[in-house]
């Protein structure tokens, strides 16, 4: 989580004008993703169930602790979100978010995940900076206490929605809920954001169903082809029994062998 840097003032007047340089965007401003390890499970599981959500969209991008630079020619002026989409801006690998070299689209959705470090004021100005250049939406989550904010930009600002229990993006189309103090999004179609845990251990919960429904299968085709041939094989046997029986009582009563197998359709 990176703390914004506003723009700086512009050089006096009195100086002298000069051709400005190749301006150099840093990947990196040194700072850790996160605090704590809650905090990082929490940013994580954002950013990746909203990569998922969006997976098919050529048109969207999703990153989760990425440098965004909104004012070209500053490389101080950024901020790095916890979790963000760009709508109209295709996915794929990116050092830093460039504004200028994105079609200066900002991002529309931005998410920050708190950590005891963070202070009244540094969340203010992060509001501020997201306010100033352009996010539509604006997610603030802290897992020490369990409370959830957001903003919505109405009116060219962003205003503070009443209640987000239940909210749906209008964006997202994700549901937000608080279990607890734990945040739970849902998909739209109600599925929940889950972490890479959570995703092993329904894939493995899946595979071993999997596994015992072709056992059940596999058994219950057995026992029905081995009732099928055993019945099969208990009317041959009874009728060739029953065949030899009566070819043994024709010829008791005096007829030849060969009568007897012409009589019962064995010559």
């Amino acid at each position: 989580m990176t703390a914004p840097a506003l723009a700086t003032s512009p050089p006096q007047s009195g100086a002298l004008a000069t051709s400005p340089p190749d301006v150099i965007y840093p990947d990196s401003d040194g700072k850790p993703m996160a605090d704590n390890t809650r905090q990082f499970d929490y940013i994580v599981m954002i950013q990746g169930g909203l990569a998922a959500l969006f997976v098919d969209r050529p048109d969207v991008f999703v990153a989760g602790d990425l440098l965004w630079y909104p004012v070209e020619g500053d490389n101080r002026t950024r901020a790095a979100p916890d979790a963000m989409v760009v709508f109209g801006r295709p996915p794929g690998y990116r050092g830093s978010y460039i504004q200028h070299r994105e079609d200066h689209i900002a991002p529309q959705v931005a998410f920050e995940v708190l950590s005891s470090s963070n202070s009244r004021a540094e969340m203010r100005r992060k509001l501020e900076f997201y306010d100033r250049y352009g996010v539509e939406e604006y997610y603030e989550y802290d897992p020490d206490r369990g409370t959830l904010k957001g903003w919505l930009r109405r009116n060219g600002r962003l205003e503070p929605i009443a209640r987000m229990e239940g909210w749906v993006s209008p964006l997202l189309g994700i549901r937000f809920s608080l279990e607890g103090i734990d945040l739970v999004l849902y998909r739209p179609d109600g599925r929940r954001f889950e972490t890479f845990v959570e995703l092993d251990q329904r894939a493995q919960r899946s595979k071993a169903e999997g596994l015992q429904e072709g056992l059940q299968q596999g058994l219950r085709e057995g026992l029905q082809q081995g009732l099928r041939e055993g019945l099969q094989q208990g009317l041959q046997e009874g009728l060739q029994q029953g065949l030899q029986q009566a070819l043994d009582r024709l010829i008791a009563s005096g007829m030849t062998q060969d009568q007897a197998r012409r009589l019962l359709g064995l010559a």
